[in-house]
């Protein structure tokens, strides 16, 4: 090897080294500074007591407290949900989180078809508002101020759940819901069926067509129906509604309609509707309808604490 390819391969080493050390001390540097920065919550497992089983969960606590829920599942064998949770306590929200009952650390035993049972029948239904239920009350005995309104928060079959729990605990003072279907779950299931998972069935079929079907096709599955409408009519607590125009699980139009009749007879019932976007509203591309949804329960809340 030439003495002058020698020179320029140790030159070469030489740099790389100090490249290493340079980027070693950075990385010293960054993790030293992260480890002084306070985190803005803290956090507390917990277990609570509902329905004669042994629910686990979490517990968020911002160093300040601008609103406070719980939230409630989805369909599915779902965990509680620590990304959505953090998210909510960075700003400011208190939250309580739990693993479903039967899944995750919570006793009890899990309904749905993974395992061969019904999970939208009212009595699961309702069994899993009292669970919604039960947390509500550990949360409000969590908080140091009393005075923070607790809401619930939640997508998709939340939407049946959520009222079920306002309407059973009245320290529940505001609702949330993510692409919660404002028809009975029969007629959501029959469009659900109709739609097929076409992530195009927008483009081939008409709101006409749509409604056709959830209000004739016959049903596949007989159980005990929900009706969120029922039980809306009922509550006198605010609620915002979040939908995705393109959603092929929960026909939004129809939706907002049966919404905008409760908002006639007086209910402080509101939504958005995001045309673009489809049943994963909460947690789409666009970060918009999250933080639509936090600045409603921060306004909320502030608007209940002056009264």
């Amino acid at each position: 090897m030439k003495p002058k390819n020698k020179l320029a391969i140790f030159k070469s080493i030489l740099k790389a080294k100090k490249i290493g050390k340079y980027a070693l001390l950075m990385l010293f540097f960054a993790t030293s500074y992260a480890s002084v920065i306070p985190p803005n919550f803290t956090t507390k497992e917990i277990k609570f007591v509902s329905e004669g089983n042994s629910l686990s969960g979490t517990i968020f606590t911002p160093n300040n407290i601008q609103a406070a829920v719980v939230i409630v599942h989805g369909s599915g064998q779902e965990k509680r949900s620590i990304n959505f949770a953090t998210l909510l306590a960075n700003n400011g929200i208190a939250v309580l989180t739990y693993d479903k009952r039967g899944v995750g650390e919570s006793g009890g035993l899990y309904a749905g078809p993974e395992v061969g049972t019904n999970n939208v029948d009212f009595s699961n239904l309702n069994l899993l508002s009292l669970d919604a239920s039960a947390a509500v009350n550990t949360l409000a005995k969590s908080l140091s101020n009393n005075k923070i309104p607790i809401g619930l928060i939640g997508a998709s079959q939340a939407g049946w759940i959520i009222p079920l729990t306002a309407e059973k605990n009245k320290e529940v003072k505001f609702m949330t819901i993510f692409s919660g279907a404002l028809i009975t779950v029969k007629e959501q299931l029959r469009f659900q069926f109709y739609t097929n998972g076409d992530k195009k069935f927008w483009e081939t079929h008409s709101e006409e067509e749509a409604r056709k079907h959830v209000f004739n096709d016959p049903d596949k599955y007989e159980f005990v129906d929900t009706n969120p409408n029922d039980i809306l009519s009922k509550l006198s607590i605010p609620g915002l509604w979040i939908y995705g125009g393109k959603d092929i699980q929960v026909p939004a139009n129809l939706s907002i309609e049966n919404l905008d009749k409760l908002k006639l007879k007086g209910k402080n019932y509101e939504h958005k509707l995001f045309p673009s976007l489809g049943h994963n509203t909460a947690f789409s591309d666009s970060e918009e309808p999250m933080n639509d949804a936090i600045n409603w329960m921060k306004n909320i809340t502030k608007l209940k604490n002056q009264k």
